[in-house]
């Protein structure tokens, strides 16, 4: 090390780190004693270089907080090392985001990788936040929910070969990689539940609208197993998973204190469920004796919350994990039709 005369700041050696200074690849090697290149082709673990080396190369930019220039990276590669969640904001308030986030960043921590999320409202049009990605070249890969039967952003991707995955499936023909819980069976055994439970009087608080693919699929499920059990079918008019929870609340007080109530009810959103129990209990009634509520949750906390509601589990840091190894997959060129899951709700999920 240099000293440094009077007046002077103190220098630092070539590849040496200086107080504030971000680390490079001049700083892992002058540490390793190894050339630039050897260093940059040891962080690619490429097949030239040994495990030897790679190891103690890839130790020290670990140990240094090294994190390569992505303005360097894209000039270099034409690569961002981005992978973009587009969600909507009004997304499940109950883990859904945080959970998911969670997953992908998994996945994503062991890689080159970076996630960013871009939100947007259902009340916009959800092709705006694709596009800007896209005529951007902001990310390499993009990951969306809420997926529609004929979806326009997963055409648009597909034409325009960019990497993605979607959470939930669509009914468009075309091959591309997704992640989805079965609705259809979920929906199907959480009436079958309160059939046998002596409920026949069926209610289903479901998603926003047919033209979101789990709503059909969750129709689907409630109509057979309602068909089969021989019950009715009792309409919610007016909410739904993205009905304010205090309207919830409030319909479901309306509902319940009126003479043509449910005594079984199905939610498919864990913050829905809660607004539903403050409904009913506002009317008077009580889950487990008056009604039966079965709902799907994403954390625990509606066993904390009422040990009665009936709960089956959907594991959304799964399916971020699962959605996130489909997209890097997938830029690694990896055929779609390998790159689609399906979870589904298991007997071990109940309650």
């Amino acid at each position: 090390m240099k000293t440094k005369a009077a007046g002077q700041k103190e220098s630092a050696e070539p590849g040496e780190l200086g107080e504030g200074e971000r680390p490079t690849l001049r700083t892992i090697a002058f540490m390793a004693g190894l050339g630039v290149t050897t260093v940059s082709r040891a962080l690619k673990d490429a097949p030239e270089i040994g495990q030897a080396t790679k190891n103690r190369v890839q130790l020290i930019a670990k140990q240094i907080g090294y994190r390569p220039n992505r303005a360097g990276v894209r000039l270099r590669t034409g690569k961002t090392n981005v992978i973009s969640l587009v969600l909507n904001s009004q997304s499940e308030i109950m883990g859904l985001t945080s959970n998911m986030v969670y997953g992908i960043s998994e996945v994503l921590s062991e890689t080159p990788y970076h996630l960013t999320v871009t939100p947007y409202s259902v009340k916009n049009d959800p092709m705006q936040p694709i596009r800007y990605i896209v005529e951007t070249g902001s990310a390499d890969g993009i990951i969306m929910s809420r997926t529609e039967p004929d979806d326009p952003r997963v055409r648009y991707l597909t034409e325009h070969g960019i990497p993605f995955a979607t959470h939930g499936r669509t009914e468009m023909g075309i091959e591309h990689p997704f992640h989805d819980f079965d609705n259809e069976a979920f929906a199907y055994l959480s009436v079958k539940r309160l059939i046998a439970r002596g409920r026949h009087r069926i209610a289903m608080v479901a998603g926003p609208s047919p033209s979101v693919t789990y709503y059909r699929h969750l129709d689907r499920g409630f109509k057979r197993a309602v068909e089969e059990g021989r019950a009715t079918s009792v309409p919610v008019p007016d909410i739904d998973v993205d009905t304010s929870l205090g309207r919830i609340r409030d319909r479901m007080e309306e509902i319940m204190s009126g003479p043509h109530r449910p005594d079984g009810i199905v939610s498919c959103s864990g913050s829905a469920a809660i607004a539903i129990v403050a409904g009913i209990e506002a009317a008077g009634l009580k889950i487990g004796e008056d009604v039966d509520l079965v709902s799907k949750q994403s954390t625990d906390v509606l066993q904390w919350f009422r040990p009665q509601i009936i709960v089956f589990n959907e594991d959304v840091r799964h399916a971020g994990r699962e959605l996130a190894r489909a997209v890097l997959r997938r830029i690694e060129g990896v055929d779609a039709r390998e790159l689609q899951s399906l979870s589904s709700p298991g007997q071990h999920d109940q309650r």
